[in-house]
């Protein structure tokens, strides 16, 4: 289990890894936004360079490693990745562990200056949070053609980072894009939070885990059976490897 208490050290290693990941923003950002003539291939492998290189960084600043364990699980075809969202870090990693993909994310991001423009690059599904069942219905249109042409969908069913022991109220969004696509559903659970807590500028020095869960197949089910069973794997798994419970393995 990471200290609780700070040390000066780590507040000084937690800063020189900030300046790093600030900066590399604005180098990346602006190059990224110069591959907007080329095919999506191109431009998705320029913009996900910044995510290479703060996780390199993050371990050599910050000595944070981490481990993925079933990689086997990974379907060969696009699918539909349901994650647990603790922490800025897995929206990173997952970028480094499954292939070629898109994330849901609310439509504001994209405007915020260089890397909300870089990010609208490599065509995510943004939608309007605000929109109620509307917010749905973009996530389905939009997820059926990304998965049509090829490309993982990342979803966050929690929609917000939850501290570690917590859980939120899991969305049903990613369920009916899985029903109607007939998409596979990936599970992945982490303890990211434990070692890059939400809201917080330090990180702290140890292994975060990452557990690929088994496909879960959604033919012919309904979204809110779908979205029960990847929770129940989730949550449980969260408690497995959470180095708070003291029961991890």
């Amino acid at each position: 289990m990471p200290p609780r208490l700070p040390s000066p050290l780590l507040y000084l290693r937690s800063l020189i890894f900030w300046l790093v990941m600030f900066t590399s923003t604005l180098v990346l950002a602006p190059l990224t936004l110069l591959t907007f003539p080329f095919p999506f291939r191109l431009r998705y492998t320029v913009a996900t360079q910044w995510a290479r290189l703060n996780l390199w960084w993050l371990r050599i600043s910050c000595g944070l490693h981490y481990r993925v364990e079933g990689r086997e699980h990974i379907p060969a075809q696009a699918s539909i990745v349901f994650s647990k969202h603790q922490s800025t870090w897995e929206t990173l990693a997952l970028q480094r562990v499954f292939p070629p993909q898109v994330w849901v994310l609310k439509r504001e991001l994209l405007r915020i200056p260089l890397f909300g423009w870089a990010l609208a690059l490599i065509e995510p599904i943004a939608i309007d949070r605000g929109a109620g069942r509307r917010a749905v219905e973009q996530l389905v249109e939009q997820g059926t053609r990304r998965l049509a042409d090829g490309r993982w969908v990342i979803v966050f069913p929690e929609g917000t980072r939850t501290a570690p022991g917590k859980k939120g109220k899991y969305r049903i969004g990613g369920a009916v894009l899985a029903e109607r696509s007939g998409a596979t559903v990936v599970p992945v659970a982490h303890n990211a939070g434990e070692f890059w807590p939400r809201h917080s500028f330090i990180k702290y020095p140890g292994e975060i885990r990452m557990v690929v869960g088994p496909p879960i197949a959604t033919d012919g089910r309904a979204a809110a059976e779908i979205l029960a069973e990847a929770e129940a794997w989730i949550e449980s798994t969260v408690d497995r490897i959470s180095t708070l419970s003291g029961t991890n393995d």
